[in-house]
């Protein structure tokens, strides 16, 4: 049986035999219209030809399609990344990292920005070809396959493999990761504010003191595994009138948080804290529970409800939170619910996005 033209595309592409997939995709277009993999694999391949203006056009009508797939994130935020946009470059890296916390595309990427990514490397690395490390993979081409190769990679793996075995029994390190290389500079902490803020939407404004202090407690809430916490500080630095480069180092920080669950989850706020003041808050995880109302399945396989908070019992309504889960999350909306759930926002809208669920087999939660 023949391949389909996107996969026959991706075998080319695994060739580097870019000009013969794209002109495979395009003599395809009409067959393959509303296809998100036809429409990632041919912004993948221009991308990957230097076609940086059609790349972004066929990611955004991927996007259209398939908003989370970690791969088109990787695509979409390489394209900001050799742009040297490097603030639009790292919310896209985090976003695979929500999704995918051990994708090692994304920690590359943000260990380069953070050690090497100021704009004339950055356009070095274009110029030489090696800022594709950071495009979406395309596995190993097979034309460069040599029967030389196996055994010497055999060779190397069993070499890694004996001297790997004494490190199965090594503690694993007391903290986390490494922050020094993250401290203010001194001219950062001489002039940790920002002198023009004409094209900045600040909302805190804070004095010196306050800048440091906020970026100091943000690292050492990140150290005590407190990352709401360290989460609300950066939130409250991004949103201020502390320096660019300040800022970057928090996005930085920011990569470093992980995932929770319900029982690792510590400072959640509360519904009227985020509601008072919601970009505060932004990407704080919290623990919420209430009733469900409005479920429903979309065309994107997202499934969006509100949470009626509080509303365990149909006696007290805290307030109503817009939430949206990757998938169907089987709640059964007679009953009780506890929601661990990310607060995002888009277009100025906040809402939460489910990760995981909790419903007692009673009737009440435990």
């Amino acid at each position: 049986m023949g391949m389909d033209v996107v996969n026959l595309a991706w075998n080319y592409m695994r060739r580097r035999k870019f000009s013969t997939a794209l002109k495979l995709l395009e003599s395809k277009a009409e067959i393959y219209e509303d296809s998100f993999e036809y429409y990632f694999c041919l912004g993948t391949a221009c991308l990957y030809v230097g076609d940086v203006g059609s790349a972004v056009t066929n990611y955004a009508l991927a996007r259209k399609i398939k908003i989370t797939d970690t791969r088109l994130l990787i695509g979409q935020a390489a394209i900001y990344l050799r742009r040297g946009d490097t603030d639009r470059a790292l919310q896209y890296y985090m976003e695979v990292k929500d999704n995918e916390p051990n994708n090692q595309i994304a920690n590359d990427a943000l260990e380069f920005i953070r050690a090497r990514g100021d704009y004339d490397t950055i356009c070095r690395w274009v110029d030489t070809g090696r800022i594709e490390q950071f495009y979406p993979p395309l596995g190993v081409n097979p034309d460069r396959v040599a029967s030389v190769v196996i055994p010497v990679a055999a060779l190397i793996l069993f070499t890694l493999f004996i001297v790997g075995l004494p490190l199965k029994n090594k503690k694993p390190e007391a903290f986390r990761k490494d922050l020094s290389e993250l401290a203010l500079t001194k001219d950062e902490a001489s002039r940790p504010q920002e002198t023009d803020l004409s094209t900045q939407n600040v909302k805190y404004i804070l004095s010196s003191r306050q800048i440091k202090e906020s970026y100091e407690k943000a690292q050492t809430y990140f150290q005590e595994n407190r990352d709401n916490a360290a989460q609300i500080e950066v939130n409250r630095l991004l949103n201020s009138n502390a320096a660019v480069s300040i800022k970057q180092k928090a996005l930085v920080l920011m990569s470093y948080f992980e995932t929770p669950t319900f029982d690792t989850l510590s400072d959640s706020p509360s519904f009227v804290q985020v509601d008072e003041d919601p970009v505060l808050y932004l990407n704080c995880w919290v623990v919420w529970g209430g009733k469900i109302s409005d479920a429903s399945m979309y065309d994107d396989g997202t499934y969006r409800c509100r949470l009626l908070v509080d509303y365990d019992t149909g006696e007290k309504l805290t307030g109503i939170a817009n939430v949206r889960f990757e998938g169907n999350p089987d709640i059964e909306t007679d009953k009780p619910v506890k929601i661990l759930a990310k607060i995002q926002q888009e277009e100025d809208k906040v809402y939460l996005k489910g990760k995981i669920v909790y419903q007692s087999v009673k009737n009440g939660l435990k």
